[in-house]
């Protein structure tokens, strides 16, 4: 047990908030293993209730930063990941956007992990394609060189995050810890575009990576879904050189006709790995138009786009072209052969 924590959670209990700099050594606690699970607990329910501070998550993400394995990457990289937990089960978008982004030649280093609020996770679907999630650690950056894209799945990154495994399942519900994964990716890449579960997280979110050091990002959530949606408007907090600006944007500034959410209904990982796969050889549709919406969207936080229009138009030549089915062949071939 932890007698540091005792004061915090008192404290935390009687509505207080915490510095980055506290939220960093609480944090920092509970991911060395010193905490108990009833403290865990406690300390993630005070927080969940009166509601997260923009520095009790920066805190928090400089504590897991700190305690992950971290790789290369060249200067550029980006993310493109979600939260998770919106539970609307949809086909794959973030794990085709990498490959649609690679192509479009920017190093995507894709942080992810197994279904945890969805059917299918990123790990799921690319192991269904083939690639290698468990590629040895040293190979990681020579594998995102080749492919122009890798996978850094959270599990082996975060092992620290282990000690609060048991409490989150437990309590069943949202916490802190649902935020930090997009925000403390491996590579420590400095431009991602980011999805939430809900729309009052987007600000909050673009303010943590701002005071974490971010160049470019773009936090979004479209209807109910932590990605943007052709269903109809998307919130977004844009994060570039140190201003944040909070707009909506419409499927049409990208040059796409609106369809339902259902239109992109997922199934199991091979279900999910079949259509990826077939968009990226060519096939129409709306699971094409929302990969390439929020391609648009990355390729705008990387620098290559000036708005949605012209990075739907540079996204579906990666398509067309067949870069971005490359990107995942490259990608299959290379996680493959370094298989210790």
């Amino acid at each position: 047990m932890s007698a540091n924590l005792k004061p915090t959670i008192a404290r935390l209990a009687s509505g207080e908030t915490l510095t980055a700099d506290q939220a960093e050594a609480v944090f920092d606690i509970v991911m060395s293993g010193e905490a108990t699970p009833a403290q865990i607990g406690a300390l993630l329910m005070a927080m969940r209730l009166r509601g997260e501070t923009v520095a009790e998550i920066t805190g928090a993400v400089r504590a897991m930063r700190a305690r992950m394995t971290a790789i290369e990457a060249p200067e550029g990289a980006i993310d493109v990941c979600g939260t998770g937990g919106d539970g609307a089960g949809t086909l794959n978008v973030s794990s085709a956007v990498t490959f649609v982004v690679a192509g479009c030649g920017v190093p995507v280093a894709k942080h992810g992990n197994r279904a945890l609020s969805s059917r299918t996770g990123g790990a799921d679907v690319l192991t269904a394609l083939g690639v290698n999630v468990d590629a040895p650690m040293d190979s990681l950056p020579g594998i995102l060189a080749a492919a122009g894209c890798v996978f850094l799945f959270a599990p082996r990154h975060h092992p620290s995050m282990r000690h609060a495994a048991g409490p989150r399942v437990e309590l069943g519900t949202r916490t802190i810890f649902n935020l930090l994964g997009p925000l403390a990716n491996p590579a420590r890449v400095r431009r991602q575009l980011t999805g939430v579960f809900s729309p009052d997280w987007t600000r909050p979110m673009a303010e943590t990576l701002a005071a974490l050091g971010h160049e470019s990002a773009w936090i979004v959530h479209g209807m109910g879904l932590d990605e943007l949606t052709l269903a109809g408007p998307n919130h977004v907090a844009a994060l570039h050189g140190g201003t944040i600006a909070s707009f909506t944007v419409e499927p049409e500034d990208a040059g796409f006709a609106r369809a339902p959410v259902e239109a992109i209904k997922g199934g199991d990982a091979a279900f999910n790995a079949a259509a990826l796969e077939a968009m990226l050889l060519g096939a129409p549709g709306a699971y094409r138009d929302t990969v390439l919406l929020n391609a648009a969207a990355a390729l705008i936080v990387a620098g290559r786009a000036g708005d949605l229009r012209e990075g739907a138009v540079l996204a579906a030549g990666s398509i067309g072209s067949g870069a971005a089915f490359a990107a995942l062949q490259t990608l299959r071939r290379v996680s493959a052969v370094t298989v210790s």
